[in-house]
């Protein structure tokens, strides 16, 4: 019973972490319309934040794995909790100075979070699959503690929708810091719970460079580290260009209110790793992921192509008046809001099967499936452009190939070719 409860604990702590994750993380999307409006950035400048934060998974995504190997889950969660502390106060030094310096500050505290985010998520991913036991169970860890994620990552733009309101000429990135104060906090009891928290660690091989190519050596993995990679732009680029979309002339909603209607994408997103938790024990990651991969990639065709003068109407939260309000959007920006519940499941169900099978090489397969999160500045980045040179609805081109490679991968690319031992033998 002792080992039970010690199991269930940490669970919970992991978790727990899967929520701060995104906190931290989905600030960078709603503050890129303050960097835009405070140094007179592009597109592709504004989204600074979200470069700076995903970056730092191409450095820290193998030594993460590293670190887990030599210090174990628990120490290596407490040290990322200490650099997401010294990030957040860089963010929030970022918004106390005044000119051009407080850009690349920003960028520093971005950067050093993301550090943070990029130790905790290969903390978090395989220690929740190996509690669960590995295959659908461990499926189901993930989607249950990626409904946390979701959940927090919904706070976090309805709180930065009630913050920067209506962006004027005097919209700092000084506005933004309860939000940044709310994230310090968070950072500051979690390391003191998960300090005194219990956590019967699995055992780890040691983690050798070596065993970096005998982990690529398996094609369902690589193939799955090229997913997660591309699922990046699914994900992020559809709710940070939908909320670009909403202030263009043609649309005129205010920056405040689009962030409110961006909190409705990751609503669906809780929704559907919720309904991904619930059914994760019986539906196989695959059969998940082929499903909401081939919608994503409808949901996405039809946001870009709808008619602009139909309308439907959705939900934000007036947090000065305590009330829920209604806003018409273009029915394609309902579209891309679904979205959501096609990419909640995507993550875990990829991870599930992008590892099964790995036997010692899966904390190196990990630090390389972190290291390829980095995705996201690229893919990101590159729906910058698109969105400066052509339109922001023409840069959706982008996310859409990458689901369809996610379909791809879910249908074909997943199925394991070899056993662990035969990698072995390779070596």
């Amino acid at each position: 019973m002792a080992n039970k409860s010690k199991q269930w604990a940490a669970i919970i702590m992991m978790i727990a972490l899967f929520a701060m994750i995104a906190f931290v993380t989905n600030l960078c999307s709603p503050m890129a319309t303050i960097v835009k409006n405070q140094f007179g950035a592009s597109e592709a400048a504004g989204q600074i934040g979200n470069y700076a934060n995903f970056i730092a998974y191409l450095l820290m995504g193998i030594p993460s794995g590293m670190l887990i190997t030599k210090m174990g889950y628990k120490k290596t969660a407490l040290a990322a909790l200490v650099v997401g502390i010294i990030g957040l106060v860089i963010e929030y030094l970022s918004g106390q100075i005044g000119g051009d310096g407080a850009y690349w500050i920003y960028l520093l505290g971005a950067f050093i979070s993301g550090m943070c985010m990029c130790m905790l998520n290969t903390v978090v991913n395989p220690l929740l699959n190996v509690l669960g036991g590995g295959g659908k169970t461990g499926n189901q860890l993930i989607q249950i503690g990626g409904a946390f994620n979701s959940a927090a990552a919904v706070a976090v733009y309805i709180l930065m929708g009630a913050l920067i309101g209506e962006v004027t000429k005097d919209t700092m990135i000084s506005d933004a810091t309860p939000a940044m104060f709310i994230a310090l906090g968070i950072f500051i009891v979690a390391f003191i719970v998960l300090l005194f928290t219990k956590i019967e660690e699995p055992e780890q091989a040691p983690m050798e460079m070596s065993l970096i190519p005998g982990a690529l050596k398996f094609r369902h993995f690589a193939l799955g580290a090229l997913a997660i990679f591309l699922y990046m732009s699914v994900e992020v680029g559809t709710p940070t260009y939908m909320i670009s979309y909403l202030q263009t002339p043609e649309i005129g909603v205010t920056a405040g209110v689009a962030a409110l209607i961006a909190s409705v994408y990751w609503l669906m997103m809780f929704i559907g790793r919720s309904i991904g938790g619930a059914i994760g024990g019986k539906v196989s990651s695959r059969a998940m992921v082929s499903v909401v991969a081939a919608v994503a990639v409808l949901l996405l065709l039809f946001g870009m192509f709808a008619p602009t003068d139909i309308k439907v109407s959705v939900p934000g939260i007036d947090w000065a008046n305590l009330s829920v309000m209604w806003t018409p959007v273009p029915v394609g920006v309902f579209a891309f809001i679904l979205v959501g519940l096609c990419t909640s499941v995507m993550w875990g169900g990829i991870f599930n099967m992008a590892v099964e099978g790995l036997g010692k090489f899966t904390a190196a397969a990990s630090g390389i499936f972190m290291t390829m999160v980095f995705g996201c500045a690229v893919m990101v980045a590159l729906q910058a452009i698109v969105a400066d040179k052509v339109s922001i609805l023409s840069s959706y081109w982008i996310p859409v190939a990458c689901a369809a490679y996610i379909l791809f991968y879910a249908l074909i690319g997943s199925r394991p070719t070899q056993k662990a031992e035969d990698a072995e033998n390779a070596e």
